[in-house]
């Protein structure tokens, strides 16, 4: 079932989470464990994100060291269909610009396709590590909306090649990232919107933001996005924050603000299981106002924890408890 038809659909707001790919040579097992701690709980559906190539630097056996390119966390589609028809759950595996021509991502909507999936989200994807900016492939895309465009033709069954006979054309649910407190490239707010509006535009279905912290930031950007004339639901991302090096490390990496009261509750712990709490019961409280404020649902991000996300839904969730 597609995303769009779920949230129409839905008796009450929808819990869903995302899952990351595990490392290359390890199993799926951590993956297993993890959608069977929450599949209880009744998630509406389970994203799979996706990782375009990372340098690396390996030492040869003349000692010189080389530089090569490796895909650390390989396997989306795979594992998308995997939970889909082991679960029998709708999965929204992300595809993303980085790395990657335009044949590259129709050969992947075409996989995607065949196997029975319906939802993508679609991203532009961060620089690979240890690179300071986004360079698109030569012959890919530099922003997400020229992605989702290419989605949006196929579901018209427009394919890169011309001389296709009669292309049957697809049937993708399209979502995009939006960015509460702006992405960090983006020099205002207000471009962000307008770069969100061109994905809206193009084809995009739903809107599913990075985590944030403070509510009304999320509230301020959907006003926002309302008053630019872009329509479709706009579901909040969250995250429980379980160590003390994440209020250094989640403004780093995902440039949020953290309210001073979750930093003052958390600085003062010490015991491993009292920031864990603490973490958890803001969120608990973040996420009930979001409830209480009607909003499409609540998407979780896990990083391999399935645990406080369950506490979370439990406590704000009445059905889920």
């Amino acid at each position: 079932m597609k995303v769009t038809d779920i949230i129409v659909n839905a008796k009450g707001p929808l819990f869903t989470f995302e899952l990351l790919p595990p490392l290359k040579g390890h199993t799926i097992d951590a993956i297993n464990r993890t959608i069977e701690t929450l599949l209880p709980l009744h998630p509406a559906y389970i994203n799979i994100t996706n990782h375009q190539m990372e340098t690396i630097y390996v030492e040869r056996p003349d000692g010189l060291v080389e530089r090569k390119t490796t895909r650390k966390r390989p396997g989306t589609i795979g594992l998308a269909a995997a939970i889909q028809y082991r679960y029998g759950i709708p999965v929204v595996p992300h595809l993303i610009c980085g790395g990657q021509t335009k044949e590259q991502l129709e050969d992947q909507l075409v996989e995607l396709n065949f196997l029975g999936i319906e939802n993508v989200l679609a991203l532009r994807g961060d620089p690979p590590h240890g690179e300071r900016r986004f360079v698109a492939a030569k012959g890919g895309y530099e922003h997400t909306d020229g992605m989702v465009g290419q989605i949006a033709a196929i579901n018209k069954g427009e394919y890169l090649d011309p001389t296709l006979r009669e292309p049957v054309p697809a049937s993708f649910c399209v979502g995009v990232a939006g960015y509460p407190e702006k992405h960090a490239e983006a020099p205002n707010l207000e471009h962000d919107i307008a770069m969100l509006k061109r994905k809206v535009d193009a084809g995009a279905h739903y809107i599913v933001t990075q985590m944030f912290f403070i509510n009304d930031r999320y509230f301020e950007f959907v006003d926002r996005c309302r008053s630019a004339g872009i329509g479709v639901p706009i579901i909040p991302g969250i995250k429980p924050i379980q160590r003390k090096s994440d209020l250094d490390l989640l403004p780093q990496t995902f440039h949020v603000d953290l309210p001073v009261s979750l930093v003052e509750r958390m600085t003062k712990c010490t015991a491993t299981a009292d920031i864990r709490k603490a973490g958890v019961d803001f969120c608990i409280e973040q996420v009930s106002h979001l409830l209480a404020a009607k909003v499409p649902g609540v998407h979780f991000y896990t990083q391999g924890r399935p645990e406080p996300i369950a506490e979370v839904v439990q406590a704000t969730y009445p059905s889920r408890s």
